[in-house]
């Protein structure tokens, strides 16, 4: 309430360690009380942060299903080792035929 009441600027922190949605509306009515140049920059920056998330996310996932198709091959080069049907390996790792026979080619 007292922000509602218009508490001075100086005890917002105060007031929003006590009430957690009031943090996000106190950082609302910053962003719209300022000009248009400074809502420009700030939607700028917003927008910055939200693509270098997003493309962080992407290497991520990208990097997982890389780390994964490997440990596939690893796991199919060991059943090959063996003298495994390549039927088997499709079966077992979800590489195509193609995949596992030119795996074969360099394990021999």
């Amino acid at each position: 309430m007292l922000f509602i009441d218009g508490a001075p600027k100086e005890r917002w922190e105060d007031l929003a360690m006590d009430t957690p949605g009031l943090k996000k509306a106190m950082t609302t009515l910053e962003f719209l009380s300022q000009n248009k140049e400074a809502r420009a920059l700030y939607e700028m920056r917003k927008k910055a942060l939200l693509d270098e998330q997003s493309a962080l996310d992407y290497a991520e996932s990208r990097g997982r299903a890389e780390g994964k198709l490997e440990e596939k091959r690893d796991i199919a080069a060991s059943m090959l080792q063996k003298g495994l049907p390549v039927s088997l390996i499709v079966e077992v790792t979800g590489l195509s035929e193609t995949e596992i026979e030119a795996l074969n080619r360099k394990l021999h």
